[in-house]
């Protein structure tokens, strides 16, 4: 299992904005290998707010797929040269590479 985690820090009362954008429905929740999509949410930080979007993948390969397909590569096309809104300070993009899962009490 990969994770890609997108760490979206925006100015304080903003979250929702982002929220709501990683919310939609999205060509990538049709896709191949695709887990779950989570959007969560810190606004106890004083100074701003954070949007944590969490894409869980089946395996890397699907995530590459994803990166190649004609849906991603078209979005990244439209929205070429257009600026970040004002209110978001900055994005921080990472990948983990998934080791173990250990399932709670109360999960099959």
């Amino acid at each position: 299992m990969l994770i890609q985690t997108r760490t979206i820090t925006v100015q304080k009362g903003f979250a929702d904005q982002v929220i709501e954008r990683f919310s939609a429905e999205s060509p990538v929740d049709s896709m191949e290998g695709l887990v779950d999509r989570t959007v969560m949410v810190n606004r106890k930080k004083q100074e701003h707010d954070e949007v944590m979007v969490m894409i869980r993948w089946e395996s890397e390969e699907a995530w590459k797929n994803w990166e190649k397909s004609d849906a991603h590569i078209q979005g990244h096309r439209e929205n070429r040269g257009k600026p970040a809104p004002e209110y978001v300070i900055s994005t921080v993009v990472n990948m983990y590479e998934v080791k173990t899962i250990k399932n709670g009490k109360g999960q099959a």
